[in-house]
């Protein structure tokens, strides 16, 4: 293959037709990344790993992937700094894309960069993928974005707070819509289905939206405030479409969709056909990121993906409630989730995993107020019931948007003086 089909300067493929992909690579010692990185081009693009007949000039210069980059930790230059060391090479590579070869398909992009050898014979880790501007003329992201949620709900200035109901599963709509009425009464913003309730035959989504949206109407009249209910689509294609034609035209005013399992193109395409906020589910996602050399990086499975694919509102895991995620690559996926992207809207993140009130200052302080505080047991187990749960929450968040010491806003708030007894301060 000629030098200058293969390689390029980055500076010539940051226009509209690639997309440039990066990755960790570890080969054994004495192995070249050159012939790594080349089989990879070519691997992910036109051909495979003994040549092929049918490739044309032309058809390399259209489709082939480049590589732009190859960097090795230690950054060694010669070859016997290399030799001295009897140990595994490793190497972040970068690699570009033409666009014509996957469109807007998320599905076929996912395939190109993490497919064929990057699913076999590699061994990567996606890291990260950078788009041009172009890219997103036909993927729009989120319809609503922080602001537009924000704007749903009338609440311009604080944190929001969420909960999901639990148990999990196992009762049937009447029963659930009863648990949902008890967490509306305490003042919580939102209420979603736990994520391991689909539509099951007990609890169907039609009948749980109908009678779950009367326990929102019920405990409006006693508090005044509306709660968003959000039911969980999750399922085939076909069914999560049918599923949410029915929650809306029932009234529901937002979706879930796990994406983690039921796919990106699944998300970007109940986002595109209704016109309510998405929240997009991560529950499964350690699959896509855990492993050190293969798969891709938590910012893109959870932050950059589920963006492009319109997720509105994202529930990701923060590293204070016993998931051992590196503290910057938490930071990173809300840097995803938020950060200027061309015209793609900023999505909520929505923090989760083991949230309780007295985390509540370090999330606001870290992240600011653009964020949704996701907490399940904190709520739901609060010793004196899920009421005084979801006032808890809500007196921690308005401690630390007055810049109030949780203790002493805990000395006048009896219930989040129990919720901090139970649970603590983390500071």
């Amino acid at each position: 293959m000629k030098h200058d089909l293969l390689f390029s300067n980055i500076e010539e493929v940051k226009d509209d037709s690639y997309i440039i992909a990066t990755y960790y690579m570890e080969l054994e010692h004495g192995k070249s990344i050159l012939d790594a990185a080349n089989k990879m081009a070519i691997g992910q693009t036109l051909g495979t790993w003994v040549s092929v007949p049918g490739i044309t000039e032309e058809m390399r210069k259209k489709h082939i992937g480049k590589i732009v980059g190859i960097y090795n930790a230690p950054p060694f230059e010669l070859t016997k700094q290399i030799d001295c060391r009897k140990e595994n090479q490793k190497y972040i590579i970068q690699m570009a894309y033409p666009i014509i070869n996957f469109d807007d398909s998320l599905a076929m992009l996912l395939t190109t960069i993490m497919g064929n050898d990057a699913s076999t014979s590699a061994q990567v880790k996606l890291m990260d993928v950078h788009f041009p501007k172009s890219y997103f003329n036909n993927l729009s992201g989120p319809k609503y974005g922080i602001k537009g949620v924000r704007k749903l709900l009338n609440i311009e200035d604080r944190p929001l707070i969420l909960n999901m109901i639990k148990p999990c599963l196992g009762f049937d709509a009447v029963e659930g819509a009863k648990l949902l009425y008890q967490t509306a009464l305490s003042g919580v913003d939102i209420i979603k289905d736990d994520e391991l309730l689909g539509n099951p035959i007990f609890c169907p989504v039609e009948k749980r939206v109908k009678e779950y949206l009367k326990a929102v109407e019920a405990a409006y009249e006693k508090t005044g405030k509306r709660v968003l209910y959000i039911p969980n689509i999750t399922g085939s294609n076909e069914s999560m479409i049918y599923n949410a034609e029915k929650a809306i035209e029932h009234g529901a005013q937002a979706l879930m969709v796990n994406f983690a399992a039921a796919g990106y193109g699944a998300l970007r395409e109940i986002s595109s056909k209704f016109n309510v906020p998405i929240l997009g589910h991560y529950a499964g996602s350690g699959m896509w990121y855990e492993g050190v050399d293969n798969g891709v990086s938590s910012p893109l499975a959870v932050g950059k993906f589920p963006r492009i694919s319109g997720a509105d509102m994202a529930v990701i895991n923060t590293p204070y409630g016993g998931y051992p995620l590196v503290d910057y690559k938490y930071f990173l996926t809300v840097k995803e989730l938020t950060a200027k992207l061309y015209n793609i809207k900023p999505v909520f993140p929505a923090v989760g995993g083991g949230v309780h009130p007295g985390m509540v200052h370090k999330l606001i302080s870290e992240l600011g107020n653009d964020i949704i505080i996701a907490a399940g047991g904190a709520i739901q187990g609060h010793p004196d019931g899920v009421i005084a749960g979801g006032k808890a929450m809500m007196q921690s968040v308005q401690a630390s948007i007055s810049n109030t010491a949780i203790l002493d806003y805990a000395m006048e708030n009896s219930e989040l003086d129990a919720a901090v007894k139970k649970w603590g301060v983390l500071e």
